[in-house]
């Protein structure tokens, strides 16, 4: 196909440039173009192969979000096929081929939907549900997010030109799209909105970030519409609005990466100028999804710097230009003579410390959040103890061993800190015995056992047992009767009183008997 002669005047025009001359002889000339857009049309369309392949990644990427094993997500990631229909929309979008980039979009909805599908079918026969460090880490896109799409679409593009690395380059684009359609599947799973919303714009803006960089890499190297079939003026045109339309989203990310990223940087200054000099801030953390905007700071400052909290607060207000919530320690250092070095010793480890713990406070108030489906700042932390309490709200098909499963996982995922969910007031499991026996089974102490703990977390001293006998125990009770005391007794294991509570049959629910208190008096 031959360029039309304004577009051959305008070459030979820029022939005589020197950089365009070495652009054209150093970096364009050296690559086989045409042999790079058939092996990107090969390999980024929809095959049976392509779709299994998406699925096995997506299966092993969910499994090890929810063990919280960044080894296993890795793993995912050597086996997933996403880099050829991301590079092969980018490359479309940089030849002007709409019908290529019609072919790998489609490769790209169909895999992320099968994705998306078999890792919910996956958590919601999985026992492990509760969201773990690696799964919060993938609710809401940050700068080093976009920096990881970046650099990965880079490196594809480069890898598929110069023909160099294309498997280390596909794991690290999988690394940025895999995990957030995984974590959509776990939101969808557990009907968690936040959690697959979160994701899925994370997945979006990777995509686009992706996506974009890939085209800008092709027509650097010299990748054009001469390369592709010959498109009339609607279908160009249409390509171009895709690039603008797709380029939205991504210019809202950063919008508010960049608007988050000058708050954190006014916060730090001015709690650096009304502290002094000689005063360290060793942690800092704005929770820009709250409203107000909450801070959390850790400031070490002498005691004569030392600030009030409401004074603080009121400053950062107004700097900000946006209500704000301060949660401020203030770790003071005492001076006197000679202590210097020591006090400047302290203040390293102190600082160091402390920005720890305050990191490992917050991501555990996150996760304690996501498994209650309450905001962060409603997590009660108590540092003294290391006891983090939370009011659950009612989740959707969630029973009470539904959320005493996802306190132990909680527990387990806290690092040494005891979690305390108290749960919303639903029904109490049922206590079934089998046919004239009066004996539990594993499946009813269990049953037992979970109201025991759904009314400790309730404040409750007691609980009503259909069937008990009042008073006196007869010498020859009922078959009711000795259920209902098999009953109370495993309930006296766990401190609690039983009570006598209408009668009931063969099937048997705990009743509670006081006015339920919110709160946790123990495990």
């Amino acid at each position: 196909m031959t360029d039309a002669p304004a577009v051959t005047q305008a070459r030979q025009r820029l022939d005589h440039l020197a950089l365009y001359r070495w652009w054209r002889r150093s970096i364009v000339a050296p690559v086989d173009h045409e042999a790079v857009v058939a092996r990107i049309v090969e390999e980024s369309g929809w095959s049976p192969r392509y779709a299994f392949m998406i699925m096995m990644s997506a299966g092993i990427a969910v499994l090890g979000l929810l063990l919280s094993s960044p080894a296993v997500v890795i793993g995912a990631m050597l086996i997933s096929p996403l880099m050829s229909p991301i590079l092969g929309f980018g490359f479309s979008l940089a030849l002007f081929d709409s019908a290529e980039l019609r072919r790998s979009l489609k490769a790209l909805a169909l895999g992320a939907a099968a994705a998306v599908a078999f890792t919910a079918l996956i958590v919601t026969i999985s026992p492990l549900q509760a969201p773990t460090a690696e799964i919060v880490a993938r609710t809401r896109p940050s700068l080093f997010d976009l920096a990881v799409a970046l650099f990965a679409a880079l490196a594809g593009s480069f890898a598929i030109i110069r023909g160099r690395g294309e498997t280390i380059v596909g794991v690290a684009i999988a690394t940025a799209l895999m995990p957030p359609l995984a974590v959509v599947g776990y939101g969808i799973a557990t009907r968690n909105v936040p959690v697959a919303t979160g994701a899925f714009a994370l997945f979006v803006t990777n995509f686009v970030t992706i996506a974009l960089s890939a085209t800008v890499m092709a027509r650097f190297y010299g990748f054009g519409h001469h390369l592709s079939r010959r498109q009339s003026w609607a279908q160009s045109i249409g390509l171009i609005l895709v690039f603008v339309i797709m380029s939205v989203p991504l210019g809202i990310s950063l919008n508010r990466i960049g608007r988050e990223a000058v708050a954190v940087s006014q916060v730090r200054s001015m709690l650096g100028e009304r502290y002094g000099e000689d005063a360290r801030v060793t942690q800092l953390d704005l929770d820009f999804a709250s409203t107000p905007l909450v801070v959390r700071a850790v400031v070490i400052t002498p005691r004569g710097a030392m600030q009030k909290t409401q004074a603080v607060q009121a400053a950062l207000g107004e700097t900000l230009g946006r209500p704000v919530r301060l949660d401020l320690d203030q770790i003071v250092l005492e001076a006197g003579a000679g202590a210097i070095d020591a006090q400047r010793e302290e203040l390293r480890q102190a600082g160091e410390s402390g920005a720890a713990e305050a990191a490992r406070l917050g991501k555990l108030a996150a996760m304690i959040a996501l498994i209650t489906g309450i905001a962060a700042d409603d997590v009660t932390i108590d540092r003294d103890h290391r006891r983090a309490t939370a009011a659950a709200r009612v989740l959707p098909g969630a029973t009470i061993a539904t959320y005493r499963t996802l306190e132990a996982r909680a527990t387990e995922e806290a690092d040494g800190w005891d979690v305390a969910i108290v749960p919303p007031q639903v029904p109490l499991p049922i206590i079934a015995f089998a046919d004239n026996v009066d004996i539990l089974d594993d499946a009813a102490r269990a049953a037992v056992l979970t109201s025991a703990w759904a009314a400790r977390r309730w404040n409750m001293p007691a609980l009503g047992v259909p069937g008990l006998p009042q008073g006196t125990v007869p010498d020859r009770p009922a078959l009711n009767e000795r259920r209902a005391l098999a009953i109370a007794a495993l309930l006296q294991t766990q401190g609690l009183a039983a009570v006598s509570a209408p009668a009931a049959g063969q099937r048997f629910a705990l009743i509670t008997t006081l006015s339920n208190a919110t709160g946790s008096s123990g495990n």
